[in-house]
């Protein structure tokens, strides 16, 4: 299933047909996905408490994935997803203009981009002199004397 949660997808075919909208739930086994805004159903709750009052609530069913099809941040076209690799890592791209469609992916290579571009500040070496060097190597070392116990 070439859709995850958060995608912008665009409906292709059935009764909401050319409305967009951001995937709430994803079902991979059933091959399904709930998007916002799109196939309304309407469901009846009775008040189980005294100060609680009957409604009816509307939530979104889900419609199979093959009606759907994601849409490019980039060129704002629905497309086909494809599959490429980059830094090693299998991702998702746009087969109209080649963007990558893994938001988390795009973020994480922007921080990297950004790490590269801002060399880091040079490390600050203390450089010890010759004299320092030969005290320290030098110096007795002092040893405290083992406290023992007298009766």
């Amino acid at each position: 299933m070439n859709v995850k949660l958060n995608d912008t997808v665009l409906v292709i075919t059935g009764k909401y047909k050319g409305k967009q909208g951001k995937v709430l739930a994803t079902n991979p086994k059933a091959g399904t996905v709930r998007v916002e805004g799109v196939n309304l159903q309407h469901k009846h709750e009775k008040a189980r408490k005294a100060n609680e009052t009957s409604k009816i609530v509307t939530e979104e069913g889900p419609i199979d994935v093959s009606n759907v099809e994601v849409v490019c941040d980039k060129c704002s076209k629905a497309t086909r997803v494809g599959h490429t690799t980059v830094d090693g890592k299998k991702v998702r791209v746009c087969k109209k203009c080649g963007a990558v469609l893994d938001k988390a992916f795009v973020k994480k290579s922007k921080a990297k981009a950004a790490e590269e571009k801002a060399e880091a500040p040079k490390k600050r070496t203390r450089k010890r002199s010759a004299k320092g060097a030969e005290e320290t190597a030098e110096a007795p070392v002092e040893s405290t004397p083992a406290v023992t116990d007298e009766e």
